[in-house]
């Protein structure tokens, strides 16, 4: 990783603060005032910056687009966040509710990650015997490539839910299957996609590993 100037890391911990603080990521003004700087340019070329140097992504023309990359919590020393974006259902699939403004401090191992990640609330039982309980918290990776025996995040029928990912050489032969009896088998059809995989659980207050 290329040196980090001290105004590089100052902007870095303006937008960590921001982000934890409020649950968006400042825009040009608000990083500009709290530089104490008059000029626009002057923040937009530490932004730069801080993008070349793979600290932070953003997308150009979008305010509060910043994300801060691994490297860049190691920089600034801070443990990373990932977005709260809502709750999904270990049941029957339900619409996720988006809870904007909301971030969670990830543990050591997750703050590694270099994958677009975020948060979900799970409502339900059916994944009770993963260790998946109704009111925890996981982590969700988004990735495209899924193996049998994945614990996902699914969308069926435009509605969200978390199972496990299975592929058989037997009927359904590709399915969601729930982690609880008492719930049925998800046959997969052409409206089901997977959105990402769970990879962790927060369970009071601590991050576990998944089953």
């Amino acid at each position: 990783m290329k040196k980090v100037t001290a105004r590089q890391k100052e902007l870095l911990k303006v937008v960590y603060d921001y982000i934890k603080t409020t649950g968006y990521p400042p825009t040009i003004k608000e990083m500009r005032d709290s530089l104490k700087v008059t000029s626009n340019q002057s923040v937009i070329d530490l932004l730069e910056h801080l993008e070349n140097k793979k600290l932070i992504k953003r997308q150009e023309g979008v305010a509060r687009s910043i994300v801060i990359l691994p490297f860049g919590y190691e920089a600034i020393a801070k443990t990373a966040l990932a977005p709260f974006l809502g709750m999904s259902h270990a049941g029957s699939p339900i619409d996720a509710i988006q809870i904007d403004g909301e971030w969670q401090e990830l543990s050591n191992e997750a703050a590694q990650l270099k994958d677009n990640v975020f948060l979900l609330k799970v409502l339900g039982d059916s994944m009770i015997n993963a260790g998946i309980d109704n009111g925890d918290v996981v982590l969700v990776r988004v990735q495209k490539e899924f193996v049998s025996g994945d614990i996902v995040l699914a969308e069926v029928e435009g509605e969200s839910t978390i199972k496990r990912f299975m592929s058989d050489d037997t009927p359904p032969f590709i399915y969601l299957k729930p982690e609880n009896p008492k719930h049925k088998v998800i046959p997969f059809n052409e409206r089901t996609k997977l959105k990402g995989k769970i990879i962790s659980i927060l369970k009071e207050g601590s991050w576990k590993s998944i089953n």
